[in-house]
């Protein structure tokens, strides 16, 4: 039996799932079923699997740090490399980067398990029995995608044709409702899941013939990668380079090595708040609720809140999800329009589309309390034993009140400790710098006050994680 290597790809934002899946904080980082997030279950269902190596989790640079803490949160012993992308450019640039990682790492004739960070499947032992048999047909030389056997004229996936034993007859786009249907009754259509194992070699050889510059520029991008800690770094300039694609279109369409598992595993790949309505536990009237919620004739909706109480009388087929910020309100089969609504907030400039309230840094958080022209007042919370980077602003200035825990600040020539009840102000352009030498959580209230607040202003001289500018 070849080793097998599994990958999860864990880019990607989630703009169906706004307001809660955002560009720094998506959907693959956040719970939808049960307690743990999609990431961390996709990585509690590969972990221990017979004869594979710990997985590879590619991911962007910008979510690295989070990406970090939840595998951290698992406890577990198995080193988990973390890959990062220098650049979002698809699937295609992205596999082919991690088979020329485990190429190029003595690993060519590993088999690659591809699996997207963010799916649900519930029934574990069937997703093994499934992977043990695309593994067999790898292991002969083919290139497999897992079927994912169709509930509903599902009209959000595209779908594989399947022929005799294994054979892969077309792939095809997302359908219409008509024609959904149609699939459904002929029996041999499949939901594309958008899993694969690969044998290595074959892979980057196949690539190499139907997509030689992203083969190249992403082999390159390897050799060029530096190890930073647990991370390894793409080389930015080669992978720049590569050519943005689906491995569905650059590969899976084209080849002729394509071979199909039709699987029924309790899937989704929660694509819309539907799909999240249709796998989660429902009250009697075919509600599904979260947070702080209370429902009068309500039937068949998704109701959820994270900023206090929703009530809702006499709904029907209805979404609201309720943020610190923002409020979506849609009927559930319209679900999937929300991404229209992403790139407008984006084109206004507005930062709902990118942040929540509170945003995740390395060292802790801070929450946006409120903002207004000319100030600006955050909840800050430093992790114990973490440091804010040696910094300076030249625009605003800072007023620091702790409400629990020491901080230890340094004000330009000056080291003090500030606690509980206690303050401290950093003029404008005064280097400074906020730790945490305790061992409980450090909270504290920050003031800014100036003609301009942005988070881009900011010149870093030290950071312990690698931002310096």
């Amino acid at each position: 039996m070849p080793n097998i290597q599994p990958v999860i790809l864990a880019g990607g934002s989630g703009s169906r799932l706004w307001p809660l899946s955002r560009e720094l904080y998506p959907k693959q980082l956040l719970s939808f079923y049960g307690q743990r997030s999609l990431l961390q279950s996709t990585i509690l269902r590969v972990i221990d699997m017979p004869d594979a190596a710990p997985p590879l989790v590619m991911v962007g640079e910008e979510h690295r740090f989070l990406v970090k803490t939840q595998i951290e949160e698992l406890g577990l012993t198995k080193t988990i490399p973390l890959i990062l992308e220098p650049v979002g450019k698809n699937t295609a640039p992205a596999v082919c980067a991690a088979a020329s990682y485990v190429a190029q790492s003595g690993g060519s004739e590993d088999i690659l398990l591809v699996l997207p960070a963010d799916h649900i499947i519930k029934n574990e032992e069937a997703f093994r029995a499934a992977v043990a048999e695309a593994v067999e047909l790898a292991t002969a030389g083919s290139l497999v995608t897992f079927g994912i056997k169709p509930q509903a004229p599902e009209t959000g996936y595209g779908y594989i044709q399947k022929g005799k034993n294994n054979e892969v007859i077309s792939f095809v786009e997302k359908p219409d409702h008509k024609k959904a249907q149609e699939y459904l009754e002929q029996g041999n259509y499949y939901w594309n899941s958008g899993m694969f194992a690969f044998p290595v070699s074959v892979l980057l050889s196949e690539m190499a013939y139907y997509a030689p510059q992203m083969t190249e520029s992403a082999g390159q991008a390897v050799a060029q990668g530096t190890t930073d800690g647990p991370f390894f770094r793409l080389g930015r300039e080669a992978f720049e380079t590569c050519p943005s694609d689906s491995i569905d279109y650059a590969l899976m369409e084209k080849s002729n090595k394509v071979a199909m598992v039709p699987a029924d595993l309790g899937w989704s790949d929660i694509g819309s708040w539907k799909a999240i309505w249709e796998v989660s536990e429902k009250d009697e009237h075919g509600n599904v609720v979260h947070g702080d919620v209370m429902l009068e004739g309500v039937e068949n909706c998704l109701i959820r809140s994270d900023i206090g109480l929703v009530a809702a009388v006499n709904l029907r087929d209805t979404l609201v999800i309720g943020t610190a910020d923002a409020v979506l309100v849609a009927p559930l089969n319209h679900s999937q329009d929300v991404k229209k609504i992403v790139p407008r907030l984006k084109a206004k400039g507005r930062e709902e589309y990118r942040l929540h309230r509170t945003v995740y840094r390395p060292w802790g958080s801070y929450t946006l309390l409120e903002e207004q022209p000319r100030f600006k007042i955050k909840r800050i919370t430093v992790n114990p034993s973490h440091q804010l980077s040696l910094q300076r602003h030249f625009h605003r200035s800072e007023h620091w009140i702790v409400v629990r825990g020491t901080a230890q600040v340094t004000s330009g020539d000056k080291i003090l400790l500030v606690r509980e009840n206690e303050s401290t102000y950093i003029p404008c352009g005064e280097w400074h710098r906020l730790e945490n030498p305790g061992i409980i959580p450090l909270e504290m209230i920050e003031v800014q006050n100036g003609s301009y607040l942005g988070e881009d202003d900011i010149v870093r001289m030290e950071d312990d994680y690698g931002r310096l500018d």
